[in-house]
């Protein structure tokens, strides 16, 4: 049994905790939070009786194993490495880290400690992406990859009334690319690797965080193109283009539907059977390396990571998207 302690309580944390109750060995056993009203209330939604707030205490408890951390995104690499330097192993959400730097530093304490540490990336993980990995030779030479997640955030309509929420401020190092475009991202390095070069757009809001974007990216043989948004509603598939054929996904994040249309106009449904609670499988995966005294995932492996940060980095270096993260990380660096 894997003793997880949950830092983080919002309604992702929640749906984590609906999957994970359903992978064989997780066992839910702390809640952290930073104010202790807080960690009580959602602790006793769960039944849970040991709370925390103070993730040094946390990290040196005995009474857990793991961590999932579902903090703001600029508190990940802090939170994770001083669990990992307390010999717990972390499963910590998309994106893993504020930028490649700070993804460096975990990559390092989780070697240095013998620990598992691995980016909670849903996509990459589901039986469907499996199914779309496995049936690519199919489409012949692939010419295109485009993906396209765009949801209007539902904080998005306080943010226009004056009330900048998490999701908005770049002190979290959220926004458009961050939050969304990773989605799009992870999944196109994890079929192709990195890419040669990479051009990126996107839409500054007053707060500091980019609202929509897109990227080009160049291949040798080909070129992805990647959609995100968090202040428009996309209602249209992401599609792989080969010289036989075209695999459509219904969406990206999480294909619930994947279909092959060959150039002869017959189709192939290649869609697999998957749990309602897409996040299963990442917990799975999790908890299964931890058994087999494994410190790196082949699916989300710290490459496809830092391939998918390095690439995000420059996106943002290109539009002029600067969190307080990397100037805090430029500073140590000296």
């Amino acid at each position: 049994m894997i003793r997880f302690g949950i830092i983080g309580t919002n309604q992702i944390t929640e749906k984590f905790i609906k999957a994970a109750s359903l992978v064989e060995g997780f066992s839910l056993t702390a809640v952290y939070s930073r104010t202790e009203e807080t960690a009580i209330k959602f602790a006793e939604k769960y039944g849970v009786t040991t709370i925390f707030t103070d993730i040094e205490e946390m990290a040196r408890s005995k009474e857990i194993d793991a961590v999932y951390i579902a903090s703001p995104n600029s508190f990940h690499s802090e939170q994770a490495i001083i669990c990992m330097n307390n010999g717990k192993h972390v499963l910590c959400e998309k994106p893993i880290a504020s930028n490649i730097a700070e993804l460096q530093n975990m990559i390092t304490a989780a070697k240095n400690n013998k620990v598992l540490l691995m980016e909670a990336l849903k996509t990459t993980c589901l039986p469907n992406f499996k199914s779309i990995q496995n049936n690519l030779h199919k489409i012949g030479k692939v010419r295109r990859y485009i993906a396209s997640f765009c949801k209007y955030s539902s904080r998005y309509d306080a943010y226009k009334e004056g009330t900048i929420l998490n999701a908005f401020n770049p002190i979290f190092s959220n926004g458009s690319l961050m939050d969304i475009g990773v989605y799009c991202i992870y999944p196109m390095v994890a079929l192709f690797g990195k890419p040669l070069q990479i051009k990126a757009n996107g839409l500054l809001l007053e707060s500091g965080v980019d609202g929509e974007g897109s990227i080009l990216c160049k291949y040798k043989e080909s070129e992805a193109i990647v959609v995100h948004s968090k202040i428009t509603t996309s209602y249209i598939p992401s599609e792989i283009q080969g010289e036989l054929g075209s695999i459509i996904i219904d969406q990206i994040e999480t294909p619930t539907n994947v279909q092959i249309r060959y150039q002869d106009g017959s189709f192939e449904d290649i869609t697999q059977l998957q749990e309602d609670h897409s996040m299963y499988y990442e917990v799975k995966e999790f908890i299964d390396l931890i058994n087999r005294n494994q410190f790196e995932s082949s699916i989300n492996s710290f490459k496809n990571s830092l391939m998918t940060l390095e690439i995000m980095d420059e996106a943002r270096k290109q539009i002029g998207l600067v969190y307080p993260a990397d100037l805090a990380v430029s500073t140590n660096s000296i």
